[in-house]
């Protein structure tokens, strides 16, 4: 009735999308793990700790894999509304 012709997802379908947004996010992290461990971690392992220039290369580098994905996200969610498709609003 108020669904204003969208029928609205079923458990299943909600329980699904959760599984899949949450795929997404573990293949993001390990992305970003490779990636940044490849760019700023030296492969010799001369300390235990890292060093403060490779914790500020983890820490800058994460922060640019996050907002890179969080823009590409909006772009893709404006696009698929644009579209009329739309989400479950997650």
């Amino acid at each position: 009735m108020f669904g204003l012709g969208r029928p609205q997802p079923t458990s299943a379908e909600k329980i699904a999308a959760v599984e899949n947004e949450l795929k997404v996010v573990a293949e993001m992290h390990s992305r970003m793990v490779k990636i940044c461990t490849l760019k700023c971690i030296d492969k010799t392992y001369r300390e235990g700790d890292l060093s403060k220039g490779e914790s500020v290369c983890l820490d800058r580098c994460a922060s640019k894999f996050f907002e890179t994905h969080q823009k590409i996200s909006d772009q893709l969610q404006k696009e698929t509304q644009a579209r009329g498709g739309g989400g479950f609003g997650m």
